[in-house]
């Protein structure tokens, strides 16, 4: 197991080393407007001071190195646009609770709808109608054909128009501005849970363990709970660490949508002011989380699927 894991751990590491040194460079191609405050106003001396200050007239590999040594001691520099002066890391992290909050509460309330609809398309599959598995499959088509921003735009528009004190914007002090933002963040984790649960247990109703508890008498609620969900959650369970990072990404447009202070909202908004020193961080904290989300995926199918060997070649996958 901890030779599975420090492979993993080791691939994790490269793949954001590389993602970070991409980003790194080409931003280093961007327009330097983005590291001052006034550049209009500068003269090209005080621009080449800055910039040597900065460390951008150094060569590209030392400006990596200088980098990720601040990386590592916690200085991972200052805004230019968006606060000028304030450390990003002071500024990411008045944000970070209001995403993490949201993004929890969203990916809950998936799974508290998705699994049983997956539940039901699966089961229904076996009735004479499928009505169940045929609405669901509607809605599933609905939610992952139709662009993320067509429906969050309605649901923004029609949810604000209903009693009950639904608004257009977030307020941090009023509950029920939270539910339209989490509802929207919701919707494509529903659709993803149910599709893949029911196309799991569809798979393993027909094999042929199943039929011979059937002809043995099983009852069929038995079957499904004891043996078709729980081998077909495994291999879904490497996506629910994953379904976190797209709940993370889809708060990019969800929160400038709703004027939700996070960290999807920075993010916009230090590259329309084009702070490049916060867009760095905040990549390199997006990368992070994707990059462990799928390891953490990988982790859970190793852990609840034995037949995975951890410690050969071909437990890889």
């Amino acid at each position: 197991m901890a030779k599975y894991i420090g492979k993993r751990l080791l691939r994790s590491l490269l793949t954001l080393l590389i993602i970070i040194t991409i980003v790194f460079s080409l931003l280093r191609l961007m327009p330097i407007e983005g590291y001052f405050e006034n550049f209009e106003k500068l003269s090209a001396a005080q621009i080449n001071v800055g910039l040597r200050q900065l460390g951008l007239k150094d060569p590209l590999p030392v400006q990596m190195l200088n980098f990720w040594k601040g990386v590592f001691k916690g200085d991972w520099g200052v805004s230019h646009k968006y606060a000028v002066g304030r450390p990003v890391l002071d500024i990411i992290a008045d944000k970070v609770p209001v995403s993490l909050r949201m993004g929890l509460i969203s990916l809950g309330f998936a799974l508290l709808l998705g699994l049983p609809l997956g539940i039901l398309m699966a089961r229904s599959t076996r009735t004479r109608f499928k009505i169940g598995d045929k609405l669901g499959t509607v809605f599933v088509v609905i939610i992952e054909g139709i662009p993320a921003a067509i429906y969050h735009l309605l649901i923004q528009f029609y949810g604000s128009k209903l009693p009950g004190g639904f608004e257009m914007f977030f307020h941090a002090d009023k509950p029920v501005t939270w539910i339209l933002p989490i509802f929207s963040l919701a919707l494509g984790n529903i659709a993803y849970y149910a599709m893949w649960l029911r196309r799991y247990m569809v798979d393993e109703n027909n094999k042929d363990y199943v039929r011979l508890a059937r002809a043995k008498g099983v009852s069929g609620g038995k079957i499904f709970s004891a043996h078709v969900f729980r081998n077909a959650i495994v291999p879904l369970a490497q996506f629910i660490p994953t379904s976190i990072i797209l709940t993370l990404m889809g708060s990019l447009y969800v929160e400038s949508l709703y004027s939700i202070p996070g960290m999807g909202g920075l993010l916009v908004q230090a590259i329309q002011r084009q702070d490049n020193t916060l867009v760095q961080a905040l990549v390199l904290i997006y990368a992070a989380i994707s990059i462990l989300g799928l390891l953490v995926g990988d982790l859970f199918m190793a852990l609840l699927d034995p037949r995975i060997a951890l410690g050969k070649k071909e437990g890889d996958r």
